[in-house]
């Protein structure tokens, strides 16, 4: 009698690395960590900005320098797009540093301890060893931070909900309107598919050596950082979130396939 072994087509594999690596970012502490975090640092920073904020200060100069609080919810979710500095000011005000834009580096810790944990535990050498090919893992990998990152961006926006709650805030909405700040969620959602594969690239350079990733990552996605005000304003449109996915998914192949023969040409140690 003939045996028969079983072969697994792209879509089998593809699906079952989802599974796990699924499986693996819902059970593991850090994530829930990093969401929990995600929810807390706005309800912080709104709190305290407001019990500070509003405080101008001059320096040697004799500038003026604006550190000026949040006066709204949703401020810290972003500007519109036509706003602008004032001319004769230092632009140090809280709003355009303390922002949803952080979360992007906070992303690059959740991927790279995601990943170098595969290379630290052998999974990832046993994992090829055995049947998956590295197109798979590189794809799974991306869809899956995707998410994670995803979760933590919203977990940002609900946190921000109750810290301006907290903080009595009004919840006005100045030069945007309901429509455009759920495309501006949605955008910001998307841009995340844009970093990961960044992150992911950094982690298979790095693979075991999860210090190097992070720094890696925190260098590059600085180069990409000042992009989020701009493609995912409050005041944005279907065009900004058309934009957003479309860079996603370029960002996402391009990438994908430079994580790819990365893992195909040196070491999985």
């Amino acid at each position: 009698m003939e045996k028969k072994f079983e072969t697994y087509g792209f879509n089998q594999r593809l699906t079952t690395m989802l599974k796990v690596d699924f499986r693996r970012m819902f059970t593991i502490p850090f994530f829930y960590i990093m969401v929990g975090i995600s929810l807390v640092i706005p309800i912080l920073i709104l709190v305290m900005t407001t019990m500070v904020g509003g405080e101008g200060t001059v320096d040697p100069n004799g500038n003026q320098v604006a550190m000026e609080g949040f006066k709204n919810a949703w401020q810290i979710l972003g500007s519109v797009s036509s706003s602008g500095q004032g001319a004769g000011a230092m632009s140090m005000d809280l709003v355009s540093m303390c922002n949803v834009n952080m979360m992007y580096f906070a992303v690059a810790v959740l991927v790279c301890v995601f990943v170098a944990d595969d290379f630290r535990s052998g999974y990832s050498k046993n994992l090829f060893t055995v049947r998956s090919k590295k197109t798979d893992y590189v794809i799974s990998k991306t869809l899956v931070c995707f998410i994670g990152g995803g979760i933590m961006i919203l977990a940002f926006v609900l946190g921000s909900v109750i810290g301006s709650a907290v903080a009595s805030l009004p919840f006005t909405m100045e030069g945007f309107n309901v429509g455009n700040l759920v495309f501006s969620i949605l955008s910001k959602f998307a841009l995340v598919l844009i970093f990961a594969p960044i992150y992911l690239v950094m982690s298979v350079v790095a693979k075991k050596k999860l210090w190097l990733s992070i720094l890696l990552s925190l260098g590059v996605g600085m180069f990409l950082f000042n992009i989020a005000p701009m493609v995912a304003p409050l005041d944005a449109t279907p065009v900004h979130l058309i934009l957003c996915i479309a860079g996603g998914v370029g960002f996402s192949i391009g990438l994908g396939a430079i994580s790819n023969v990365i893992l195909n040409k040196t070491s999985l140690e």
